[in-house]
Order: structure tokens, then sequence, then C-alpha cells
């Protein structure tokens, strides 16, 4: 065998040996080593799967999550893990996971960097649904495209409904901190914790973590901020329609929640036993939510805002212009001046006067516009205002509000909620989330325009800017002023302005106060 053809067989193999190291991505991390995928977007690993924490089954059904399992050899971490157990309740929700279980404890990394030395900003995204639903498996939700904007985009999963949140005498009894309830969010605080520790392997900065999250995850954003459990884990935020401080998820005095807990349940071993699916099913048409337990949440979040007790780190937050259709919170028959001030009469009383001036109305068309304006504040633009208002007075660091008014071109039949034609809505409540990701095109409801990947290519490029420098303004994107001076519109025209509308939200917080 001739030195030539020697060296030319050793190059061969050691070209082959290079790319089998380079398409394993094997990491080693708590609980022992994961071995993730080349992403289709090229530069990109994906790591799916990783459990964060012990499977909450059993006794440790209702706990706080508890440290990883090991495992032995190499865990393949190619497909998403279980979503956690819920009922099927939103139909936009299309999830590629195997299906639910109790064993859910798990997250997802899609990170761009070459080396474990790079040290790049990391994005935690917590999913929505209204703390009964929802799983990081959307497609929606996929984080291959922020990726490549030079961020490391971590989504978990978390415990909800019974499963997450509820309170019982016996659990606050054999807790050591004297709480209950609030697992689901301890399962986020643990994610967290989680990042800390491992995200270096994967190239990123534990000193550089923002959290981002829609609805219920924009509601834990705000949790996350206020919680001395967690608010030193993060350098940013970012909340999108949703925040503790408003009628929507409210959350619970410990007190209260233990009362329903007991009446859903006097004996807690009993409760324990149950199969997951038998206690899901029982559970059908009871809201646990979030709860003031005294240790996640030592006071209502509002009021540790107020204090200027919570994290003291750059806010970016907003909602969409049309969050909620008028007749599922208001009348459902056509609304008229008329009937639009009967509403103020009936919903407001002190304040209807103030709100009737902050909503004018003196047509059917005008008046149609004001009750779908007072409909979204009432869900979820009041609430997301008041957190955004109040951590610009007590933060200590620059706040960026916005209102995304895009509107998507549905397909002929789309439906909102299964109910009410998409053609009849404009910017609804999640209709960003596809924005955000750069993932228009895993929604097929719709017909996207070169417009929407222009808004949405606006959008990765803010978000990724804010977790890179705690500000969203960069090249190529119209600047964004501070907040309370300018609100930023986002949309094709994209553009910063004064803010408008402030006396509605002004008479809101008075009624919602008393």
């Amino acid at each position: 065998m001739s030195i030539h053809f020697k060296l030319t067989l050793m190059s061969t193999l050691l070209t082959a040996l290079t790319a089998a190291n380079l398409t394993t991505h094997r990491v080693h991390v708590d609980g022992g080593v994961v071995e993730g995928t080349a992403n289709a977007k090229p530069g990109v690993r994906v790591f799916k799967g990783i459990p964060y924490a012990a499977a909450p089954v059993g006794e440790l059904r209702w706990k706080a999550p508890q440290p990883v399992v090991k495992w032995t050899g190499i865990r393949l971490a190619d497909h998403f893990g279980p979503r956690c157990m819920q009922a099927p309740i939103y139909n936009d929700m299309i999830f590629r996971d195997t299906g639910s279980s109790e064993d859910c404890l798990h997250l997802n990394v899609w990170t761009p960097a070459k080396t474990a030395a790079e040290r790049l900003p990391v994005m935690l995204w917590i999913h929505g649904g209204g703390f009964q639903a929802g799983a990081s498996s959307e497609p929606r939700q996929e984080g291959e495209v922020l990726a490549t904007k030079g961020v490391i985009v971590v989504s978990i999963n978390y415990r909800m409904g019974v499963f997450g949140f509820l309170a019982h005498p016996e659990l606050t009894k054999e807790s050591s901190h004297h709480a209950s309830g609030n697992y689901g969010l301890m399962d986020q605080w643990q994610a967290l914790l989680w990042v800390q520790k491992n995200i270096k392997a994967f190239g990123g900065d534990p000193k550089k973590v923002t959290i981002f999250g829609e609805s219920a995850g924009s509601f834990s954003v705000s949790g996350l901020m206020a919680s001395p459990l967690s608010k030193d884990l993060i350098a940013g935020a970012i909340g999108e329609s949703g925040a503790f401080f408003g009628p929507t998820l409210a959350p619970q005095t410990l007190s209260a929640a233990e009362q329903q807990g007991t009446k859903f349940g006097a004996d807690l071993a009993a409760l324990r036993a149950i199969s997951a699916d038998k206690l899901l099913a029982t559970s059908k048409g009871l809201a646990f939510n979030p709860i003031v337990d005294g240790y996640f949440f030592p006071s209502a979040p509002a009021e540790i805002f107020a204090a200027g007790k919570q994290a003291h780190v750059p806010l970016l937050a907003g909602w969409n212009a049309d969050e909620m259709p008028f007749p599922i919170l208001m009348s459902k028959d056509k609304m008229t001046p008329q009937r639009l001030e009967a509403q103020f009469r009936e919903k407001f009383a002190n304040e209807a006067e103030a709100l009737e001036k902050a909503y004018p109305a003196s047509n059917e068309d005008e008046a149609l516009q004001a009750a779908r304006e007072l409909s979204s504040d009432q869900f979820i633009g009041y609430s997301t205002w008041k957190w955004i208002d109040v951590q610009s007075k007590t933060g200590g660091k620059p706040v960026y509000r916005y209102s995304f008014t895009r509107v998507r071109t549905p397909k002929p039949g789309a439906m909102f909620a299964g109910t009410i034609p998409a053609t009849k809505l404009g910017a609804v409540h999640a209709s960003e989330i596809e924005y955000v990701f750069g993932a228009l095109d895993s929604n097929k409801d719709f017909v996207w325009q070169p417009e929407d990947y222009k808004v949405s290519e606006m959008l990765q490029n803010y978000w990724t800017n804010f977790a890179k420098t705690g500000d969203p303004n960069g090249p190529g994107v119209p600047k964004w002023g501070t907040y309370p001076a300018q609100v930023m519109r986002l949309d094709v025209d994209g553009r910063s302005s004064a803010e408008t509308h402030r006396e509605r939200y002004e008479a809101l917080d008075r009624f919602y106060a008393k």
C-alpha cells in the first residue's frame, strides 16, 4: 500500500469521523448525556424532550419539582416530550408530541452555537393556554428561526389545571414552606434553574436569560419577575398579552384556594391514588389557577411591583388590537350606541360616565369599534397596561410597550374559537405568535402576504435585539422609543408614537381598585 493511498485513506476516515461528531451533537446536562440533531435551518442544533425535573407522579404529585433522575447511556433528544395533562380546549393548538402524561417536565433547546464557549443570550419561552392547556410542541412556537438570529431558544412544558394549581390544607401542612398550589409556576422556576446550571454546555450565557411568553405565558413572565424565588435568575422579560394585574386570572388567596381544593376532594391520599386520566376528567369544568400562596408569591404580584420588589430588568410588553371579540364578554346582540351605554351602566357603575367618554360612540360603526376595544381591554389589555405602567415607575430599567395591529388574511371558512368567522376579526389574541417565531408557514388557515413576512422579520429582530442588549432597537428596524413617552405600533408601517387612550386604562384602574 503506497504512502499516498494511506494518507488518502486516513483523510477520508478523519473526514467521516468529523462528520459523525458534528451530527451526534452530544451534550452533558443534569441527569446524563443527551444527543440532539441538526435542525432544518443550517447551523442550528436542536435538543428536544430533555427532562428538567423528576416526573411529578405518585407521591410527587402536587409537590415542588424535584431534581432530575439520572439516566445511563445516551438519551436521544430528537422528539418532543409528552405534553402535560389537559383537555382539548383550544382548537388553534396543534401538538407534535406523543400525547398527554403526568411525566411531562421536559424542555427543548435550539442553539446556533458552534462551541460551548460562545456565551450567547438565551430566550426561555413559556406557552399560553390559560394555565389549562398548551405545550412546547406547537409548530407556531418552533425556535429554529429565532436561533438563526444569534440567540439560544429554550421552550418548556409545565403542569396546569388541577395538576399544577391544586391547593389543599393537607398539602399546605406537608409543605416546609406552609404553602400549596403554584406547582406549575414552580416548574417554570425549576426550568430557569436548569438553564442557569446547564445552558453553558449549549453555548449560552446564564447571565443573559430573557423570559418571554404569551397569554398565560405572559402572566407567568410577570409572576416570575415578582417571585423572590426567580426574580434574580433573569436579565430581561418580554410579555405578550397578559399579566397578574387585573380581573383575568387574578390569583386567589391561599385560604380560598384551599377551600376549593377541599371541596374537590377531602382525602389527599385518595386524590394522589386516582389515575391521571380520571383526575383530569373529574376536574372538568373547574378552574385551578395561580395563588398568592405565601411562598412563590409572598403577596399579590401587583403589590410586589408597586413596592419595587420585583426584578429590576428591562421589559418589552404589549397586547394585540383586537384581543377578544365583543360578543364573548358583552352583549351578543347587534351593538348600538344605546346598547353600549347600557353595558357601561350595567358593568361599571361609578366609572360608567368616564368610560363612555373614553370609548365614544355616536353611531353603530363607532359603537362596534368601541365594544371591540373595551372587550380587548377588559380581557387582557388593561392588566398588561398596568404591568407596563407600574414597571416603568418602580422597575428602574427601560420599558418598551407595543400594540400589535397586523391583521391576517384567513382562508375561506376559517373560524375563531370554533364559532366566529375569522373574516370578522382583527388582530386577535395569540395572532402575533407565528410572527415572533418566524413560523407563518406553520399555520395553514391563513393566506400569508409579503407584508406578513416583513412584519415577522421586524418582530424577530426586535425580540432578539432585546434579548441581546435589553433594547429592541438595531439596524434595519424603525426606532422604538421607551414608555411612557412612546408606544410602538407593530404592523407593516411600524412606528413609535405617543401613548393614546390612557384615560381608558386610568378609568378601568379606578374601577378595578374598588
